[in-house]
């Protein structure tokens, strides 16, 4: 049985910093892609950081700077390093794994609030 831990996130103030674990429990990381997503109150969920089979990653624009997202192999986790917070990052973080066409293993979502 496939299952994504999610650890990390809270309260910080604008500015600052956290980082959001990943660990995969029943599947490899290395062989999937994995991305962090976001869902604003009332809002449809959005990707925020993806990293694909190869190492590659993609942003969205309005992290790209000041998010990074990472994997261990060796650890079977994938991190998100968030910077430079803003209130507007405010929202629930989830991870998911899978391919890119159907990432179908989501972690159970945590909130992130980013006071000003």
């Amino acid at each position: 049985q496939v299952q994504l831990v999610e650890s990390g996130g809270g309260l910080v103030q604008a500015g600052g910093y956290l980082r959001r674990s990943c660990t995969g429990l029943g599947m490899s990381f290395s062989r999937n892609a994995v991305g962090w997503y976001r869902q604003f109150l009332g809002k449809q969920r959005e990707l925020v950081a993806l990293i694909t089979l190869d190492g590659s990653t993609n942003y969205a624009d309005s992290v790209k700077g000041r998010f990074t997202i990472s994997r261990d192999n060796a650890k079977n986790t994938v991190y998100l390093q968030m910077n430079s917070l803003k209130p507007e990052d405010t929202a629930v973080y989830y991870c998911a794994a899978g391919t890119l066409g159907n990432m179908a293993y989501w972690g159970k979502g945590t909130q992130v609030t980013v006071s000003s």
